[in-house]
């Protein structure tokens, strides 16, 4: 069984470091480096709030229409990186959503693959009211 130690340091600095990369493209539209982020593989998925991408193609079409800018994101309320042996990760984050009162929640599952490294193999995008719906 392959060793599952969870956050080894240098491999959670390592994610971060990524995903810290992938969040400045947002804001550049660096569509090069957002693709290069994503696993070219038609198994990928993102989900975000106004579409949905299934297979890399897709994903892409919709970073190549995304306008640049800052995006919905105002400010970081938690991040959390959850790295298995040196080959799993998840990224979580909870972030306040631009001129709302609505909290944005962000998820990414990473692997690391022998030929080209970490890719997000599926992500998603959502937001949530304040309010519960009991």
């Amino acid at each position: 069984m392959r060793d599952l130690e969870p956050n080894i340091p240098e491999v959670v600095e390592e994610v971060r470091g990524l995903f810290e990369r992938y969040e400045q493209a947002l804001i550049d539209k660096s569509v090069d480096v957002l693709d290069a982020t994503f696993w070219q593989s038609p198994h990928t998925i993102r989900y975000a709030m106004h579409e949905n991408g299934y297979g890399f193609a897709e994903i892409h079409a919709h970073r190549v229409a995304r306008p640049p800018g800052p995006g919905i994101k105002e400010r970081r309320i938690r991040l959390e990186i959850l790295t298995l042996g040196r080959d799993i990760a998840t990224v979580n984050l909870e972030f306040k959503i631009r001129g709302k009162d609505l909290v944005g929640r962000q998820s990414q599952t990473w692997v690391k693959f022998p030929d080209t490294g970490w890719k997000v193999i599926a992500a998603h995008v959502s937001t949530m009211d304040k309010k519960p719906l009991w």
